[in-house]
Order: C-alpha cells, then structure tokens, then sequence
C-alpha cells in the first residue's frame, strides 16, 4: 500500500508549429514564445489515441496487481470531447525542446548546412535547435551525433563514403503501434 506508478503520454511528431521571436535589439527582454500546442487536428487525435492506448496497456491482466484505479485522467473521461479538454488544460512540455534555430538556405534560416549562423562570421549552432523535426527519443544521442559531426565541420573533414548497411524497418514504422506481422523472424 502507498505504492503507485504513473504513465506520461504523448505523441511524438506534433504538426502544430509555434514560433520562438525576438521582440527587440535588448538582450535583456524575454523573447516572445509561442507554442501552439494542439492547432492541428492531427495532434489532438495523436493524443486521444495515446490516452486510449495508454488505458489498454494499463488494463492487461498482467497489470492486475499493480493497478487500483485511474487517477487522471479519471474514468469519466471517455469522449473525443472529454480526451480534448483534459490535454488542453493539463498539457505540458517536456524537457526536451527543438527546432528553434532553423538550418536552410533561405531568408528565414538561422544557420546553413555548415551549421553557421547566418550573418555571424565565426559562429555556429552546435545543439538540437537546429533539428528539422523532432526524434521519436530523447535528445541526448543525437545531439551528440550533431555535435561528433560540427567537430568534423570545424576541422573540415568531408562526409563520411555512403554505406551499403541495409536497415530493415516495418513500413511506416513512425505512425504504427502494432504491425500486423513480426518485422523479422528472429531464431532463438
């Protein structure tokens, strides 16, 4: 007794897309942020479907002696309607954010392929901010495969030759949560 656990839920690829914008030449004031989370219907969705996904998992007999009851969202949340609004007013980012220092050639980027900040001689970019999208894990590995590849930028080491590693992956591997057969047979 006084035990518990807790599952935090989320889908991993929001299309919503907010913004991060300097409001003036002051280094001291805050820039504007704007998240907006849940714009987009695919994202809302997302979250339904984590939120009865979650539930399922939870509710498997193998789970019995480890659960009591459903605290939040509560077990009178059920609808598309009452999913939405217990996202909307209890969610929350993670620790993880990206993508805020967008890298292209065009007006709009903050560093180009050489992880250079745009108009800055001498200066780079080496974090996530510069992520096109977001991973489906945590931030850590690839940072540090951005920055393994900035120290070769800096140094000014070529790409590495193209490899002929073959990687089996389901199709749309991103988006399913069940395929409908094993990817591989593995032999035991």
């Amino acid at each position: 007794k006084g035990h518990g656990f807790m599952v935090l839920t989320g889908p991993n690829k929001p299309k919503s897309r907010g913004h991060v914008r300097i409001r003036s030449a002051d280094p001291y004031e805050h820039p504007e942020i704007i998240f907006n989370y849940l714009q987009r219907e695919e994202d809302r969705e997302g979250f339904r479907r984590c939120v009865r996904l979650t539930r399922e998992i939870i509710g498997q007999p193998a789970m019995d002696r480890f659960r009591e009851s459903e605290i939040a969202p509560g077990p009178n949340v059920n609808t598309d309607a009452e999913i939405d609004q217990f996202v909307r007013e209890n969610l929350e980012s993670t620790y993880h954010p990206c993508g805020s220092c967008r890298m292209g050639e065009d007006d709009m980027a903050v560093v180009d392929s050489q992880l250079r900040v745009r108009g800055i001689e001498g200066l780079r970019v080496i974090d996530s901010s510069v992520f096109p999208t977001e991973p489906n894990g945590n931030l850590n590995a690839p940072t540090i495969m951005l920055a393994e590849r900035a120290a070769d930028l800096v140094r000014g080491c070529g790409m590495l030759p193209e490899s002929d590693v073959v990687v089996g992956l389901a199709a749309q591997w991103e988006t399913s949560q069940r395929p409908s057969a094993p990817v591989r047979n593995v032999r035991v």
